[in-house]
């Protein structure tokens, strides 16, 4: 029996996965089980935002392991205290809570929204809508898949979490509409600065304005999903800090420890205290070993430049493609990319590319490239050698 057949035989079929063993990884290079390698521009769906096994994120972890690699959330440990005094102020904010994951990190600012309004305006108040965006991703749990925007994921798992609305991603109109109707019953606006699984679409910097104006004006909360755009990302440590803006609540996940799990909420005053002592918790939040991998990520990230480069590669991501002949548009910030192709099925072309030596991500009907944030131009023009073959 071979590894794929020992695996489906264990492990519930709940993925479409290719038929690809990794065995081990270095740099922006995997390796198979059969020794064929493979340039990355996937990354883990964004999460080995420092490539495979870096130097200083596998010591981080390494010395953490020696240390201590668990304790539970009725103590403290330093390198949490660490890790949560370099984001906040890093990010600037005030407070933060740890999960393990995205969806973790949106259930956090989900209850943090809802208990805001039921402590300031009272349980008889009702004041529990949540306002999310058509076409948006929040995560797989019950809750958020409802706080999900897509019909796609609206099915078999009845009944969902009432008390989320959507409405139209870049309509004013509509989102003005959407909290007229529901005046007095909504307590946040949740949304992603840019669409990563809706198909990397960026919001207009006029309707980001538009949802701070219009919460603004019934004390509503602003809720960022950065989960995929956070941790520089899009060339900057938040991809709020590109629309000049600062939502109350923000969740990061993803590349934030460098490949091990975890999730963030991210809180400023208005809202740093609203859970207390019962009222949410996380048995692995804040695991000492987690907790190393982010400090090493933060440390890279916001070494002085770094950030520069990440936004230097990401327009010479656009230059390549755009001179594609096969390729349509190009969407998204820094190295958060979408291409939509003119005939291709995405689909047939990322099975292609990974025929030929390069991981790559699709998103609805686009390819969809979230590589190492410290990939290098020799790797980057050696993928691109590979997609402009495929594309012929």
């Amino acid at each position: 029996m071979n590894t794929i057949e020992q695996f489906n035989e264990h492990i519930m079929g709940s993925y479409g996965r290719y038929d690809l063993v990794l065995e081990k990884g270095e740099g922006r290079t995997a390796t198979a089980e059969d020794g064929k390698t493979y340039i990355d521009f996937g990354s883990g769906i964004g999460t080995n935002s420092l490539g495979y096994c870096n130097d200083k994120w596998v010591e981080a972890i390494c010395a953490q392991a020696h240390n201590i690699q668990h304790t539970s959330n009725y103590y403290y440990t330093k390198v949490q205290a660490d890790f949560a005094k370099k984001l906040c102020e890093s990010a600037g904010y005030s407070k933060m809570f740890f999960g393990n994951s995205g969806a973790e990190a949106n259930e956090c600012a989900i209850k943090i929204a809802r208990k805001y309004s039921f402590d300031k305006y009272g349980k008889d108040a009702e004041r529990n809508i949540i306002v999310t965006l058509k076409n948006s991703f929040h995560g797989r749990t019950v809750t958020t898949l409802s706080a999900t925007g897509q019909d796609v994921f609206h099915n078999y798992f009845f009944p969902f979490t009432p008390g989320f609305v959507n409405t139209e991603a870049n309509n004013i109109d509509d989102l003005k509409k959407v909290l007229a109707e529901n005046k007095g019953k909504v307590c946040a606006v949740m949304f992603e600065f840019i669409q990563g699984e809706g198909g990397v679409i960026s919001l207009d910097h006029e309707y980001v304005n538009a949802i701070f104006e219009e919460c603004a004006k019934d004390d509503i909360l602003t809720i960022a999903d950065e989960v995929q755009s956070g941790v520089g990302r899009t060339g900057s440590l938040l991809t709020s800090e590109q629309y000049g803006v600062k939502p109350d609540i923000t969740t990061l996940a993803k590349g934030l420890a460098g490949g091990v799990p975890i999730g963030v909420c991210l809180a400023t005053e208005k809202c740093a205290d609203v859970l207390t002592p019962g009222t949410h918790g996380s048995t692995f939040g804040g695991n000492p070993i987690a907790c190393a991998g982010g400090n090493a990520v933060l440390d890279t990230v916001l070494e002085e430049g770094f950030l520069d480069t990440v936004v230097q590669k990401g327009y010479y991501f656009w230059q390549k493609l755009n001179e594609m002949p096969e390729v349509e548009h190009v969407d998204g910030l820094g190295l958060m990319i979408g291409v939509k192709l003119k005939s291709k099925d995405a689909h047939d072309v990322a099975k292609a590319c990974l025929d030929n030596g390069l991981l790559i991500l699709t998103a609805k009907e686009k390819l969809r490239f979230l590589p190492p944030l410290n990939i290098t131009y020799e790797e980057i023009d050696k993928g691109l050698a590979i997609l402009a073959e495929v594309l012929k």
